[in-house]
């Protein structure tokens, strides 16, 4: 398969709290973001001043690169991927290129395992969960909490290396499903449990699945939360 799997951290600080809505600080403005091909290619996205110093957030002009990018990869006939970029990543890149149409028409043909797997199973699950229920050997280097922190502080190295390293990682996530057919993940309690996956869907297809169980729920996430920034007339 011909693979690329992309990343964004956001640049706005704040507190969140167990539990809070993360939508409760939105909108939000990206820092830096990254795009990987397996075996290929890996590219910074930022915007910079006159000094070339990172700025403290991408342009929407940055932005709009990246969609347009992410578009012609997929055209091109790559599979991209992103670890909850239906509901996250690209609503945040479309919010700041101010082209939330394509940014969905992006999302639609994105492979988003993060979504398949809520499909499934009607929770998230963390990047990091799974790279060690998958044992994959790399780890992510800091938290999302701490990359906007990092960022405003001058660190842009470090924030480069962390985006990268997620992309990185989701890449391996992915061939691992495919190859072994199934999820693996770590809980919180330290125990490791498996969801099959036979084969990874774009997330339109996804979409079109019917919704998870989530009766046993006493606080369930709709699904439609994922989506629900598609614009109406899409």
């Amino acid at each position: 398969m011909r693979l690329l799997s992309f990343d964004i951290e956001i640049s706005d600080v704040f507190d969140l709290k167990p539990g809070e809505d993360l939508d409760r600080y939105a909108p939000f403005h990206i820092a830096v973001a990254s795009t990987v091909i397996d075996g290929g290619e890996e590219r910074l996205w930022y915007s910079a001043g006159s000094d070339q110093k990172p700025s403290a957030n991408m342009t929407a002009a940055k932005a709009r690169e990246l969609l347009a990018y992410l578009h012609d990869m997929q055209t091109s006939g790559y599979m991209v991927c992103a670890w909850n970029g239906l509901q996250f990543d690209l609503r945040w890149i479309g919010h700041v290129a101010d082209d939330a149409a394509l940014a969905a028409r992006v999302a639609l043909k994105t492979y988003d395992p993060m979504f398949q797997f809520f499909n499934r199973r009607g929770f998230p699950v963390s990047l990091e969960a799974v790279a060690r229920g998958m044992r994959i050997p790399q780890r992510k280097v800091m938290t999302a909490a701490d990359a906007p922190r990092e960022w405003r502080a001058g660190n842009y190295q470090a924030v480069m290396d962390y985006v990268l390293g997620d992309s990185q990682i989701t890449n391996r996530i992915v061939k691992a499903i495919a190859d072994r057919g199934e999820v693996r993940w770590i809980t919180a309690k330290g125990q490791a449990r498996t969801e099959p996956m036979p084969r990874l869907k774009p997330v339109e297809t996804v979409l079109a699945d019917p919704e998870p169980d989530q009766s046993w729920m006493d606080h369930p996430i709709p699904r439609s939360t994922f989506s629900q920034w598609f614009p109406a007339n899409l």
